[in-house]
């Protein structure tokens, strides 16, 4: 597993200054407005950067990224660092966008081995000097970086790219927005019948009217293809619009969980939206396996979704003087109490932290 062992941050929104150890598991708690999401987020920004879209992302307002604004904050960084190599990057405002101040890769093992990729440039180097035969280092970092991708399933309206046909070959990924859902379910109904199979079992737990997936190419058109199902005692026709948001969501949780090769890093904000209690019991169960092929890191405010969890996996954000820090929650302190309480209960009655 490619596990990232540390992060480093500074200087990205409500971020001034952190840097966390992570584990195989990560559930991030937290008051509105305390900077859980903005954890999240950083990734979200990483992910832009390596595929080459920062400019577009900044979208000409910089400000709205840096830490309280250029006046107050004028570098952001990040840093990945795992067992073999790192990755960071140092961002400078410049007129109405972030350039680079920086960008370098290492080999943690061996002290002070590392390279910098340049200074001064818009978009991202690490892939260009990945294809330079003569540098080997950016091609292992790159190999660690590249595929981070924060996976959000929420929109669920009538244009929601899950509901809508998709290429049928659109499947070497499952697509963080699950726009090619229909097209992966079908690739893992071909090639991978015992993990689809385990997918329509867990959809059937939360969905008890859910008979299983119709998926087959358009007869209108072969290279297209839309998620359709069958529901139990029905000959109805029926397709992702006569899901129910949650049904949906879960769905799309379900085939990201339980697909044969998931992400070296899962990365979810709020994955509990819209799921029934019992669902969501159900979505902790997959998240703790999945933690054992891939590391997961999660935002939530469900009190539900905590308790199915270790204290040792529970990041708490808090928001002091404008400034989110994160602090883990140690087992051995909170042992008394949870001889009485649940972690939720514990987070309700701000023993915890993590409250307005």
């Amino acid at each position: 597993m490619r596990t990232l062992r540390k992060l480093k941050i500074k200087g990205f929104k409500s971020i001034a200054s952190v840097e966390i150890e992570l584990r195989d598991l990560n559930v991030v708690i937290g008051a509105n407005g305390s900077g859980k999401s903005n954890l999240i987020g950083a990734f979200r920004l990483l992910e832009r950067v390596l595929s080459h879209n920062l400019q577009l992302y900044v979208a000409s307002e910089p400000d709205r990224l840096l830490h309280h604004g250029r006046k107050v904050t004028q570098t952001l960084e990040i840093g990945v660092d795992y067992a073999d190599f790192a990755y960071s990057l140092k961002l400078v405002p410049a007129s109405d966008t972030l350039v680079f101040a920086s960008e370098r890769v290492a080999c943690t093992p061996i002290r002070n081995h590392y390279e910098t990729l340049g200074e001064g440039h818009r978009e991202s180097k690490l892939s260009e000097a990945a294809d330079n035969d003569r540098r080997r280092l950016p091609k292992h970092v790159l190999a660690r970086v590249e595929g981070l991708t924060v996976h959000h399933f929420h929109d669920t309206s009538d244009s929601a790219p899950s509901k809508q046909a998709g290429d049928l070959d659109d499947n070497r990924a499952f697509r963080a927005d699950a726009g090619n859902l229909a097209a992966y379910l079908y690739w893992l109904q071909e090639k991978h019948a015992l993990q689809f199979r385990h997918i329509e079992e867990h959809v059937r737990l939360v969905a008890p009217f859910f008979d299983r997936f119709v998926l087959a190419p358009s007869r209108l058109n072969g290279n297209k293809i839309k998620l359709e199902w069958r529901q139990k005692g029905s000959d109805a026709y029926f397709d992702g619009y006569s899901l129910s948001d949650g049904t949906l969501r879960f769905i799309c949780l379900v085939t990201l969980l339980l697909q044969p090769a998931p992400p070296a890093l899962i990365l979810l904000d709020e994955p509990e939206l819209g799921l029934h209690p019992y669902a969501i019991h159900i979505l902790a169960e997959m998240l703790e396996a999945a933690s054992k092929r891939s590391q997961v890191l999660l935002a939530t405010q469900s009190v539900t979704l905590l308790n199915q969890f270790a204290p040792a996996d529970v990041l708490v954000a808090e928001n002091t003087s404008g400034a989110t820090s994160f602090k883990r929650l140690d087992e051995t302190t909170l042992s008394q109490w949870l001889a009485e309480f649940s972690l939720g209960e514990l987070w309700e009655k701000n023993v915890l932290g993590g409250r307005p």
